[in-house]
């Protein structure tokens, strides 16, 4: 069922590598001439342009952006005990693990009188993206706050596309996950034009004015991630998130059944998602592939899973060895990667290339989706070769404080003048010298 790319007998180059793995991804450029009407319009006329889009494009209008109070509250007075409680734990648990990110202000004495400081400052305000489609997602909401929160920022505002079977307000189990965490500010808009208000702000349906945000974080379609491009230069993104994607390096030792429910895990979010398996076992890849085809006739999504497996994106990769398996998942970067190998505590080491790893048959991706502590929100379609998952640190901006007293100055002051002749800057020389106007001979 799932295409084959034999790498055995071949000892490609990093270039050929990333050329013959599967990928897939997202034309965005092809959507901007449909979005960037959608986001001038809303940075001219504000909220009202919005509502008209979301009436559009979502078919319902709800009667403000920001969700009434009682709405958020009556959500989770009605959402049932068992979610309620799972979301909970996941909310402790990511709680724990980004406590821990929180950076404290470090003071360099560089030279007697000479100090440098760094401190981070939490963003001012910061919008959330929380999608709809496919699914609902609670656990991006928890996802997106937690890790705002912990950095101290003080304004956050969650958006989600409203739903015309909620009243025209976001999925009711968003908004009781925003009450749980104390987000109080919810806006219905979604896609392209919810980004767009986030970033230009605007005025409600009562005349309440909606502030606009410093950093838009979270995930979203073509079309937000298209808005996200043409923003950015007014506010901060996370990332150009692309299609959800899964990379499982295998062994022999690997369950086929366990390697099939998390191929085809990933495969459910979208006709889209990636699915990749990379191992040295020809018999390890036919099981796997007996296995995927089972277990799809009895998941509920099938027909959305089997596009996405045997789309042009997914695949089994065979490989000589476990070095050339993890130079090619190096080279894949994927989003999500799992180790299913002997001793993969000791071959997840070895990985310098993903968004986030999960480390033998117990620590599949579902539990990182939700409840494992860490952040979902992660690099795709490559770019974990050079980017991080969303964390404490994305809500942070880290300042230098320079304090340098008269005497510290002047002991430099001839390096910087130098400096500065040398880089035909004379004014940055002249700005010392005037401070010690004596002895540079100046009146």
């Amino acid at each position: 069922m799932l295409s084959r790319t034999d790498l055995r007998g071949s000892t490609p180059t990093l270039a050929q590598l990333r050329r013959a793995l599967p990928r897939g991804g997202t034309d965005v450029n092809s959507v901007l001439p449909t979005v960037t009407p959608v986001v001038e319009d809303i940075a001219a006329h504000g909220a009202s342009t919005a509502l008209d889009y979301g009436e559009k494009f979502d078919r319902v209008r709800p009667s403000s952006v920001r969700v009434p109070a009682d709405v958020i509250t009556a959500a989770l007075d009605n959402l049932a005990p068992d979610v309620a409680d799972a979301l909970r734990e996941s909310i402790s648990r990511a709680r724990k693990v980004h406590a821990d990110q929180r950076r404290a202000t470090t003071r360099t004495q560089v030279v007697p009188g000479g100090a440098v400081s760094e401190k981070w400052i939490p963003v001012r305000r910061v919008g959330l993206y929380v999608p709809g489609g496919n699914a609902v997602y609670p656990s991006s909401v928890v996802m997106n706050v937690v890790p705002a929160q912990e950095a101290g920022v003080a304004s956050l505002v969650v958006a989600s596309p409203p739903q015309a079977a909620f009243g025209g307000w976001p999925h009711p189990t968003i908004l009781a996950a925003c009450a749980l965490l104390g987000v109080d500010e919810v806006w219905a808009v979604g896609g392209a034009q919810g980004i767009a208000l986030l970033a230009y702000g605007g005025e409600d349906t009562d005349s309440e004015i909606l502030d606009p945000v410093d950093l838009i974080t979270g995930p979203g379609n073509i079309y937000v991630t298209a808005a996200k491009r043409l923003v950015r230069s007014v506010v901060g993104i996370d990332s150009e998130a692309g299609p959800t994607e899964i990379a499982i390096l295998a062994d022999d030792s690997a369950d086929p059944a366990h390697v099939a429910a998390d191929l085809i895990s990933q495969a459910e979010h979208d006709v889209i998602a990636a699915s990749v398996l990379v191992t040295d076992s020809e018999s390890l890849a036919a099981a796997v592939d007996a296995a995927v085809a089972a277990q799809i006739a009895t998941t509920k999504h099938s027909e959305r899973v089997t596009e996405a497996l045997t789309g042009p994106q997914s695949g089994i990769v065979l490989v000589d060895d476990l070095d050339s398996g993890i130079a090619v998942v190096d080279a894949y970067a994927a989003e999500h990667l799992e180790i299913q190998t002997r001793d993969a505590a000791a071959v997840a080491d070895r990985i310098t290339n993903a968004g986030a790893i999960f480390v033998g048959a117990y620590s599949p991706v579902s539990l990182g989706d939700y409840c494992a502590g860490s952040n979902h929100v992660l690099p795709t379609s490559g770019s974990a070769r050079h980017a991080s998952g969303l964390s404490v640190q994305t809500f942070l901006k880290g300042v230098h404080v320079i304090d340098y007293d008269e005497a510290a100055l002047k002991d430099v002051a001839t390096a910087v003048i130098t400096l500065a002749d040398a880089e035909d800057l004379p004014a940055h020389g002249d700005a010392v010298k005037r401070r010690f106007a004596a002895q540079f001979g100046l009146s």
